[in-house]
C-alpha cells in the first residue's frame, strides 16, 4: 500500500472519478464527500469557517494503479486552539464525514494511515479531530482499536443529532405511520393552501441557465431569517452558490420551490443522492406564513419521495421538534479525538 500526500486539489484533480467511485462502495456514502463538493468546500474553506491559511492534507493510499483509500485532510487550529488534523468539510456545513474506503480494506487503510502520519507527514500536529462521523460508521471502531494499539488517546462523544425518515414508497402509508395529531396537521395545511383560491405550485429546478438566478432567490429567502441571514457572510454565499452548481452538474442537486400566485414563498436545497434526500437548507417569506408555506413544500417533498422510491428523507443535523413530528427517527453524529499523548 502506497501513501500519497496531496497538497493541493490540483495533484487530485485526475483522481475525481475514482474517488466518487470508491466512494460509491465506501463505509459512508454522503453527497458531503464527494469529491466536487470537498473540491468547493476548500476554496472557500467552508465559507470562511477556517482561515486562508489552513493546510490541505488529503492522503491517499493505491496498491498499484487502484485508489483504495482516501483520508480527506487539512491541517488547522481547531476551535480550542490546537494543531489538529480534520476531516474535509467539517465542521457546520457538512453533516457527514468520514474516511473513504471499502469495508474491508478499512482497518489495513487506517492503521497504515495512523502508521503515516505518526512518522512521515512534515507538519506539526498534535491531533485528529474529527467530526460528523456518523454513529453507525465501522470507521469509529477500527479506529478506536488501533488508537489503543498505537497507545493514543482516544475520546469519541456525540456531537449532534441527525434524524431521518425511512421511506415506505407511498405517501399515505407514511402518513399512517406519523402520529395521528401530525398527520392531520400536515394533511390539513397541504388541503387549506391549496383550497385558498390563491394559485399554489411547486417545482424542483432543472435548467442550469436558471440556476444562479434561482440561487439567488433562494438565498434572498433563507436571509429572510434573522439568524440565517448573519449566517449568510459573503464567502458562505459563495461557497452555497459554488456548491449547489457542483451538484446539479453531477446530477445530485434537488433546489425546490413553492409558489403562490407567481410569488416564490418558500424553497429547500436538498441533496438526491444514493436513493435519499438529504435536505439541506431552505428559506420562506413570512409573508406566506399564514398558508404554512414551508410545511406545504416540505409535505410535498415527502410525498415526492416516496413516489420516486427514495428510501429515506434525511433532515441532516439539528433537534429541531419539527423533524421528530414528522416521524423522524434518531440518529448521531459523532466527534472523535485521536492524540498523541505526548503532544496533546
Amino acid at each position: 500500500m502506497e501513501l500519497i500526500l496531496h497538497q493541493s486539489f490540483n495533484t487530485l484533480k485526475n483522481l475525481a472519478s475514482a474517488w466518487n467511485a470508491l466512494l460509491d462502495e465506501s463505509v459512508t456514502r454522503a453527497p458531503f464527500l464527494r469529491f466536487e463538493y470537498l473540491h468547493t468546500w476548500w476554496c472557500t474553506r467552508g465559507g470562511g469557517e477556517w482561515p486562508e491559511d489552513s493546510k490541505l492534507a488529503v492522503i491517499t493510499a493505491h496498491q498499484g494503479d487502484e485508489l483504495i483509500g482516501i483520508a480527506p485532510l487539512f491541517l488547522t487550529r481547531n476551535n480550542e486552539g490546537q494543531n489538529a488534523l480534520m476531516l474535509l468539510g467539517s465542521i457546520e456545513i457538512s453533516d457527514f464525514l468520514d474516511l473513504i474506503v471499502r469495508p474491508g480494506d478499512l482497518e489495513a487503510f487506517s492503521s497504515a494511515l495512523l502508521g503515516w502520519l505518526q512518522t512521515s507527514y512534515p507538519e506539526p500536529w498534535q491531533l485528529l479531530d474529527f467530526y460528523n462521523i456518523p454513529e453507525s460508521s465501522p470507521s469509529l471502531a477500527v479506529l478506536k482499536k488501533l488508537a489503543e494499539q498505537f497507545k493514543w488517546e482516544y475520546e469519541e462523544s456525540i456531537y449532534q443529532p441527525s434524524p431521518y425518515i425511512p421511506l415506505p414508497g407511498d405517501f399515505q402509508i407514511y402518513l399512517s405511520q406519523i402520529d395521528k395529531k401530525q398527520r392531520h396537521e400536515l394533511r390539513r395545511k397541504m388541503r387549506r393552501a391549496y383550497e385558498s383560491g390563491h394559485l399554489i405550485r411547486w417545482y424542483i429546478v432543472d435548467n442550469e441557465n436558471d440556476l444562479s438566478q434561482e440561487m439567488d432567490t433562494f438565498l434572498g429567502l433563507m436571509a429572510k431569517d434573522p439568524v440565517k441571514a448573519y449566517f449568510l457572510s459573503t464567502p458562505m454565499r459563495v461557497q452555497m452558490k459554488k456548491t449547489a452548481e457542483a451538484a446539479f452538474k453531477a446530477g445530485y442537486l434537488q433546489l425546490a420551490f413553492l409558489v403562490v400566485d407567481e410569488e416564490k414563498a418558500s424553497a429547500y436545497l436538498s441533496f438526491d443522492f444514493d436513493n435519499k434526500i438529504w435536505v439541506y437548507n431552505s428559506g420562506i417569506d413570512p409573508v406566506f406564513m399564514d398558508l404554512s408555506a414551508g410545511w406545504v413544500l416540505l409535505g410535498s417533498l415527502i410525498e415526492w419521495a416516496n413516489e420516486h422510491q427514495r428510501r429515506e428523507f434525511d433532515f441532516l443535523r439539528g433537534p429541531e421538534d419539527y423533524k421528530y413530528k414528522l416521524g423522524g427517527k434518531p440518529r448521531n453524529v459523532m466527534r472523535v479525538r485521536i492524540a498523541h499523548p505526548q503532544t496533546d
